[in-house]
């Protein structure tokens, strides 16, 4: 039988010492790689080793809050104007004056009105005597008709005497109905003059301070197509409200009954308390940003805030006692050596953490899931899961049973 090439190498030996040959080479260039890596992640750290920057872990009252800016506005404000067109004889009230409910504020000319009052108080007048002349005409006209009802029926009156004196009588009942009628239209036109002249006189609606005042004496009001603004009176400015926008990111976490505090610019070192009593479902749009309303009420007994003042609220939409909290900086922090290996690919360190992918089950998958904090133990950082809380914006609440008030958490690093 004849022997073929591979036989014959077989038995001389030849093709295992070609499997052995590739064996070695694949080994050295293993071994090369390794070197190379090892030399590229390590090769600052040859030149020096790396610092941590950390903070300590405390327990403190966590206090979440929207910041939202707006104005005061007194929470009463009415402004006073004129039903009537007329010419302004007289004010009697300036800035910051404190009025009562009925007091006269400014007069319009009334010469007119009180002519045309004049007038209509004689219609009235002569009304009421035709009325009188109507009634003593009925009277003497149903004497007369009871007269010729008794004569009729002695048969000494004729029918058509009769007959003229029920005409009568009854034509002395429509006047005096049409002298009524007269009359109450003479009363009614005078009440109308009288309304007039008692508009004439602009008065203040409440109890309150005269804020801003558009008259003067000789000026010409306008009421015809709008009635013009006098006065702006508010009520009570013990009392004020704060309007803030509230963005419509934040609006979901604002509720009615919230505390707030607040700060106006004529007092920086101050801070006013507040408390929300409306959160306003329309929304309000300028230059693409959507905000909405919450009215806060505030107290202002001592008279320091003013109209208009622009504040800087803080409203508290949550609030956390003896939290656990951490520096938000450390929930942020990723050690660069788990970073080399994300970068590689891996989920393992070094060279087989790039050739070989990391387990996707067990405790190195559960580690790596969620957020987490690094604890320095012995010059190293070391990885603690946590469940996130509240947060203010700097510092976090954190709940972990291997995390504990006074351990420090690495927040940053750098080449040492």
């Amino acid at each position: 039988m004849p022997t073929s090439n591979d036989d014959i190498s077989d038995k001389i030996g030849l093709n295992q010492k070609s499997s052995r040959s590739w064996l070695w080479i694949g080994v050295a260039a293993l071994a090369i790689g390794a070197g190379g890596y090892f030399f590229l992640a390590n090769g600052d750290a040859a030149g020096g080793s790396l610092t941590y920057s950390t903070e300590a872990v405390v327990r403190t009252d966590l206090d979440v809050a929207v910041s939202a800016v707006g104005s005061i506005e007194p929470t009463d404000l009415f402004d006073i104007s004129s039903e009537l067109s007329g010419t302004v004889s007289e004010v009697l009230v300036d800035y910051n004056d404190v009025v009562t409910k009925g007091s006269v504020l400014a007069r319009l000319d009334a010469t007119k009105l009180e002519a045309q009052l004049a007038v209509q108080q004689a219609s009235v007048d002569n009304a009421a005597a035709k009325v009188e002349l109507a009634e003593a005409t009925l009277e003497e006209a149903r004497e007369n008709y009871e007269i010729g009802q008794q004569l009729i029926k002695r048969g000494v009156e004729s029918e058509t005497a009769f007959i003229a004196q029920e005409a009568a009588y009854r034509r002395a009942g429509a006047d005096l109905k049409s002298a009524q009628a007269s009359l109450h239209l003479a009363e009614a036109n005078l009440k109308l003059v009288q309304v007039d002249l008692e508009k004439a006189c602009i008065c203040s609606p409440v109890d309150g301070v005269v804020l801003d005042r558009d008259i003067d004496p000789g000026q010409i009001v306008a009421a015809s197509f709008s009635a013009p603004t006098l006065f702006t009176v508010a009520e009570d400015l013990t009392r004020m409200e704060l309007r803030v926008d509230v963005d419509e990111a934040d609006i979901g976490m604002v509720r009615v009954g919230q505390s707030a505090s607040f700060t106006v610019d004529a007092y920086d070192a101050r801070s006013f308390p507040a408390e929300i009593f409306q959160v306003r479902y329309a929304s309000e749009t300028v230059d693409g940003v959507v905000t909405y309303k919450a009215i806060l009420s505030v107290e202002n007994a001592d008279m320091s805030l003013r109209p208009g003042m622009t504040a800087s609220a803080d409203i508290t939409v949550a609030s956390v006692d003896d939290a656990l909290v951490v520096p938000n900086a450390a929930l942020r922090y990723t050690p660069s050596s788990e970073k080399e290996e994300i970068t590689a690919g891996g989920g393992g360190s070094g060279l087989v953490g790039m050739i070989m992918p990391s387990r996707a089950d067990g405790e190195d998958a559960v580690q790596n899931v969620g957020k987490a904090v690094y604890i320095l133990r012995n010059g190293a950082p070391v990885r603690v899961p946590v469940q996130v809380g509240e947060s203010d914006g700097s510092v976090t609440e954190v709940i972990s049973d291997n995390l504990s008030e006074g351990d420090l958490v690495v927040t940053d690093e750098f080449d040492g």
